[in-house]
């Protein structure tokens, strides 16, 4: 009974797209959609569509919105199924993808770069980097300890936040204020403002590959929660599977902080809602989170872009939506969540 919502969200997600593409400055009806959709792809409607109008639906769909769509729907699946990921593994459902730092990490990567480099490319790769330093340095931290516990894990990833996080504040202090400053602190809020086909074109693959192998292991996170020495007994390999679920969901977030900015409390309130739809079997649960991540993230940039005649950063509607639902899944939690 619960996999066709997986149907379902899935047509209002290509429907959302859709209706996307025709919103903007620029309105363009659905029949021009149509009309183009018939023109580009099957070279159909040429005497509906005149060669300066193609040109110009071209450009704003295929080179502006077309990428910002996608790029929405990528990283709200990615901040999804990552939230959703670390929940299951540290079996608590206020978990969230920067459990372990990697949110930090990837933020202080970010503005390093911003003020040694100027080449948005090393931005990005410092983004990813750092990301995975953060997350090192949390793994690193248990291990230091000996204990090879979850607690330990949550505990390396609240020392390796908090390290990152006062860096940035280092970079924040330096940072030229009348030119640098601005640009850290407008990027650390969120925006797809600056997406572009060649950014889209690069992230797309990895992040897709993150998301299907997280949700590849939908199975062993079931055996995962039941608790470490059931799973074990079932003859799991929990360190194997821990580490490969850490490591792709550390690459879509970071991935995500890479493309748009900071854009929090995703990874948070979809798999809570998601739960409350389909349940906790991650098989229906990591696919269902994917879905409404894309079509929540989709929806709230629309929000951020169209509601004001100046756009919003999107992290700070994420935010505005977030922390009042956090609130309502405090009691929630306190029943229990399985």
């Amino acid at each position: 009974m619960k996999r066709p919502v997986l149907f379902l969200l899935a047509l209002l997600l290509l429907a959302a797209a859709m209706f996307s593409l025709s919103l903007g400055q620029y309105h363009v009806p659905i029949k021009d959609l149509v009309a183009y959709a018939g023109w580009w792809i099957f070279g159909l409607g040429e005497l509906q569509l005149h060669p300066e109008k193609a040109a110009l639906l071209n450009n704003i769909l295929l080179n502006i919105r077309l990428p910002r769509i996608i790029a929405a729907m990528l990283i709200g699946a990615s901040l999804s199924v990552s939230g959703a990921a670390f929940q299951a593994l540290f079996v608590n459902p206020l978990v969230s993808p920067g459990l372990l730092g990697v949110l930090a990490g990837a933020s202080f990567g970010a503005a390093l770069a911003m003020i040694l480099a100027k080449s948005w490319l090393l931005v990005q790769i410092s983004t990813l980097l750092f990301g995975f330093v953060a997350v090192g340095v949390a793994v690193g931290v248990a291990k230091v300890y000996r204990i090879h516990s979850i607690i330990m894990l949550v505990l390396g990833g609240i020392i390796s936040g908090a390290f990152f996080t006062a860096l940035l504040a280092i970079i924040k202090y330096t940072a030229d204020p009348s030119n640098q400053l601005p640009a850290i602190e407008y990027w650390l809020m969120g925006s797809l403002s600056s997406i572009d086909r060649g950014t889209v074109v690069i992230v797309s693959a990895p992040m897709l590959i993150g998301i299907l192998v997280v949700i590849f292991h939908a199975r062993q996170l079931n055996i995962l929660s039941m608790g470490e020495e059931e799973a074990q007994s079932l003859g799991l390999n929990v360190r194997c599977v821990r580490l490969t679920v850490i490591f792709f969901a550390t690459l879509i977030s970071a991935l995500t902080v890479m493309v748009g900015g900071m854009i929090g409390w995703v990874g948070l309130i979809i798999p809570h809602i998601c739960r409350m739809i389909v349940g906790p079997n991650n098989e229906v649960l990591l696919p269902a989170t994917a879905l409404m991540g894309a079509l929540y993230l989709l929806l709230i940039d629309n929000i951020s872009r169209l509601v004001f005649v100046f756009e919003l950063p999107i992290g700070i509607v994420t935010a505005i939506i977030g922390i009042p639902f956090f609130a309502l899944v405090l009691n929630n939690a306190q029943r229990g969540w399985r």
